[in-house]
């Protein structure tokens, strides 16, 4: 499925905390399980950090941008 394919409803902050809800249900539960023969897959993890990054960015400063996505900035003051 592309990304493109993917529709979320509601605010991009909704959005933010269903995506984190996801993300804390896989680290709590985690990614599968099995009982007997019925088999239960979560969402993909590596798919919902990257939206939750996008999502973070949006509620941050408007539109998302790949431009610079894995960049920080330190302040080192006095010496």
């Amino acid at each position: 499925m592309s990304d493109e394919a993917i529709k979320l409803y509601g605010t991009p902050e909704e959005q933010l905390n269903t995506i984190n809800e996801a993300i804390y249900t896989i680290l709590k539960g985690g990614q599968s399980y099995k009982i007997g023969t019925r088999e239960l897959v979560r969402a993909n993890l590596n798919q919902l950090l990257k939206m939750q990054k996008q999502l973070q960015a949006t509620v941050q400063g408007g539109e998302p941008s790949n431009l610079l996505a894995d960049t920080f900035v330190a302040v080192f003051q006095g010496r």
